[in-house]
C-alpha cells in the first residue's frame, strides 16, 4: 500500500481549504498524505499564496512532514496524483451574485444549485470539470476525483454520462451535517446514528434513521415540528409544519424549503436583495474578513469563522470518503455515485445521492425502499432538468438551454425562462464559450 500519497486540491484559493487541511491532520495516520498541491487560475493567485502558507502552519503545529506546492498550471500537478479534489467556482463570487439578483428580478428564486442560478453555475462548470478529466485521463489515470465543486450532483452526472472515466464521487457536506443535527439532538456520540439517505444532491430524504441499530424516524420527524436550529446556515431556517412532516414520512433536507416553501422562501431572497444581504454578498464580506485572518503569520489553525462560509463539515466528508476509499473501509457514507437501481424510478445509469458502502472500489449504493410519490415526482423531474441541463452545457445551444430553464420547477414559466435565460447569458458571456461560439 502507498504511503506516501498524493493529493491535489483544484481551486486551492478557495477560502475553504484550511478545513480540508483540518482533515487531513485529523486522518493523517490512516490517510498518510505526503504531498499537498493547490491549484488555482491567475486571478486567484494571491489567494492560494496566502492559503498555503497557512497550511504550512497548520501542518508545522501538527507535526506533520506533508509538503505543500502552489501552481497555476494544473497539469505540473496532476502527474501521478493519487486523489484529486475540485472545489471550483467559475467566474468567482461576482458570477454567483448575478446568479442570484438576476432571477430576483422576476420573482424567481436563484441560487447557486437551485433555480436559474443552479442551471448557470452548471453550464459554467460543467466544460472545465471535463477539460480537468482529460488530464488525468493522460497524467493520474488511476486517480479518485471527489467532486465538492457546485451543484455536484449535475456535475456528477455530466461526467457519468459523458466521459468514461469512472473514479468520479460527487461530496456534499448537508448529509453530514443532517447526522451531526441529529446526533446532537439526542446528545449522543456520532458514531451511533446513521441516517438512510437518498435522493438527489441538495434533494436528499432522510427515509430512516438508526440509533445503535434501532430506527427512531418517528421520534426524529416529530423533533422537526416547528423546530429551528437544524439544517444550513445559508438557508433561511423556517420550520416545518406538523401537516408537512407527517404528510412526507421523511426528515427533509434544508434545499426542500426551495420548493415546499417557496413563497416564503422568495420573500426572504427579494428581501435580501433590497437590502443588500444576499448570501453572494454575504460571502464575499465574509471572505475578505476571513483572508484577512489567514494572512495572519501567527494563524496556525482553522478560524472558526469559517463554519459560517457553508462548508461546515466538508473536511470530515471529503477526508472521511479519500481516507474509506484507500482503507477499504466498507463503511456508510452519503455520497452523489451512479444509481445502479439503489433509487426505484430513476435509471439505473443516472447519479443520485444516496448511503453507499465506501470500498476501494469505489461507492456500492444501498437499495433503498421505493420512495413515495411526494419525494419521488419532484425527484424525477429534478433529474430530467438535470441532464437537460448537462446536455445544454456540452453542445452550447439555446434551445437546450431555454428547454432546462423553463423545466427547472423553480421557473416554469415560458416567458419569465426566456427573459432569464436571454439575460444570464448576456451577463456569464466571459465564462460560456461554448454558447458563444454558436452566435458566432
Amino acid at each position: 500500500m502507498n504511503n506516501k500519497l498524493k493529493l491535489v486540491t483544484i481551486g486551492g484559493g478557495s477560502s475553504y481549504t484550511p478545513e480540508l487541511v483540518e482533515g487531513i491532520i485529523k486522518q493523517y495516520e490512516s490517510f498518510p498524505i505526503s504531498e499537498y498541491w493547490l491549484v488555482d487560475i491567475e486571478d486567484g493567485q494571491e489567494k492560494q499564496e496566502i492559503i498555503a502558507a497557512l497550511a504550512k502552519r497548520q501542518f508545522a503545529k501538527a507535526e506533520i512532514p506533508i509538503k505543500v506546492f502552489t501552481t497555476l498550471n494544473r497539469r505540473d500537478a496532476l502527474q501521478n496524483a493519487d486523489f484529486v479534489t475540485t472545489q471550483i467556482r467559475v467566474g468567482g463570487l461576482k458570477a454567483r451574485a448575478l446568479d442570484e439578483s438576476i432571477p430576483a428580478k422576476y420573482d424567481v428564486i436563484g441560487q447557486e444549485t437551485n433555480g436559474p442560478g443552479g442551471l448557470f453555475k452548471a453550464l459554467r462548470t460543467i466544460p472545465v470539470i471535463l477539460d480537468i478529466i482529460k488530464d488525468c485521463e493522460e497524467l493520474c489515470p488511476n486517480a479518485w476525483i471527489i467532486n465538492f465543486t457546485n451543484p455536484a450532483g449535475i456535475i456528477t452526472q455530466a461526467v457519468h454520462q459523458t466521459t468514461s472515466w469512472k473514479k468520479f464521487i460527487g461530496v456534499c457536506n448537508l448529509p453530514y451535517g443532517m447526522h451531526v443535527d441529529i446526533s446532537n439532538l439526542l446528545g449522543v456520540n456520532l458514531s451511533r446514528i446513521r441516517i438512510d439517505m437518498v435522493g438527489l444532491n441538495h434533494l436528499v430524504f432522510g427515509i430512516n434513521t438508526f440509533l445503535d441499530g434501532h430506527n427512531i424516524n418517528k421520534q426524529i420527524i416529530d423533533s422537526y415540528r416547528n423546530n429551528k436550529g437544524f439544517g444550513m446556515k445559508n438557508i433561511a431556517d423556517i420550520p416545518w409544519s406538523s401537516a408537512y412532516l407527517n404528510s412526507l414520512g421523511y426528515i427533509p433536507c434544508s434545499y426542500l424549503r426551495y420548493y415546499h416553501q417557496h413563497d416564503d422562501m422568495l420573500d426572504v431572497q427579494k428581501e435580501q436583495s433590497r437590502t443588500n444581504t444576499t448570501r453572494a454578498e454575504v460571502v464575499m464580506k465574509l471572505e475578505e474578513e476571513l483572508l484577512l485572518k489567514y494572512k495572519d503569520s501567527n494563524l496556525d489553525t482553522k478560524p472558526s469563522e469559517l463554519e459560517l462560509r457553508g462548508g461546515a463539515y466538508y473536511s470530515s466528508a471529503a477526508c472521511n470518503l479519500m481516507d474509506s476509499i484507500y482503507n477499504d473501509k466498507k463503511d456508510i457514507q452519503v455520497v452523489n455515485t451512479v444509481n445502479r437501481g439503489a433509487l426505484i424510478g430513476i435509471d439505473l445509469s443516472d447519479v443520485v445521492e444516496v448511503s453507499s458502502i465506501i470500498t476501494k472500489e469505489g461507492p456500492i449504493p444501498l437499495t433503498m425502499p421505493k420512495l413515495n410519490e411526494g419525494a419521488l415526482g419532484i425527484i424525477q423531474q429534478m433529474k430530467a432538468f438535470e441532464k437537460q441541463t448537462v446536455k445544454a452545457a456540452i453542445s452550447g445551444n439555446y434551445s437546450d438551454a431555454y428547454l432546462a430553464m423553463v423545466i427547472n420547477p423553480l421557473v416554469q414559466s415560458e416567458k419569465k425562462a426566456k427573459k432569464i435565460l436571454d439575460e444570464m447569458l448576456e451577463a456569464h458571456q466571459q465564462y460560456l464559450p461554448q454558447f458563444n461560439k454558436k452566435r458566432e
